[in-house]
């Protein structure tokens, strides 16, 4: 998995984001943020867009309808695929069936692992707020979703650790804290 040093600089152009580090450059073209539910890719993903200026789709917009039903799979199939076919992206979500898709398209992965009590508060957190990346405003409890995310650490994360092992080509960002995350980000801010 890709690991870079602490001390660098930026450079944007319109289709990547170029950031110069001690020895090494990363360019990021084609970018996915995953993670459990509640963790804040929406967030970190958002942080991001504003920092690099690459195009930002949420998975859920392409999903969701707002009455809360989703879209034929078809249709969202076709929405993602628009969206991959551009130049530059970072496409913020997890949707197993789609994710090895999506990696396989990516040149950075940005894996926000962090603690279920974490996740957990991150859906509390958002109830009754009104969300750029979610058609609808959450206003009760989930309590199969809640009991997905419960099983994430235990189900799901094997699953997309396996992935991650099987693309060695891509630069990868594992935070296993929402202060590693933003300390991230600052950083790349302060350039």
């Amino acid at each position: 998995m890709g690991h870079f040093p602490n001390n660098y600089g930026t450079a944007f152009n319109s289709s990547c984001a170029v950031f110069l580090f001690e020895r090494e450059k990363l360019v990021m073209k084609k970018v996915i943020v995953i993670g459990c539910p509640g963790s804040g890719k929406s967030t970190f993903a958002r942080q991001l867009h504003r920092l690099t200026k690459l195009p930002l789709c949420h998975l859920d917009l392409l999903y969701w309808n707002a009455d809360r039903t989703t879209v034929e799979k078809s249709v969202f199939m076709e929405r993602l695929q628009a969206v991959m076919a551009e130049d530059a992206w970072i496409i913020d979500g997890n949707y197993a069936s789609t994710m090895e898709l999506r990696l396989d398209a990516s040149d950075t992965v940005f894996f926000l692992d962090y603690p279920l009590d974490i996740c957990l508060g991150g859906l509390k957190s958002r109830k009754g707020k009104s969300r750029a990346d979610m058609p609808w405003i959450e206003q009760e409890d989930d309590e199969e979703f809640i009991d997905f995310v419960r099983r994430y650490p235990s189900e799901s994360r094997p699953e997309v650790l396996v992935l991650l092992a099987k693309y060695t080509d891509k630069q990868v960002f594992v935070f296993s804290s929402r202060e590693a995350a933003d300390s991230f980000l600052k950083k790349i801010a302060e350039k």
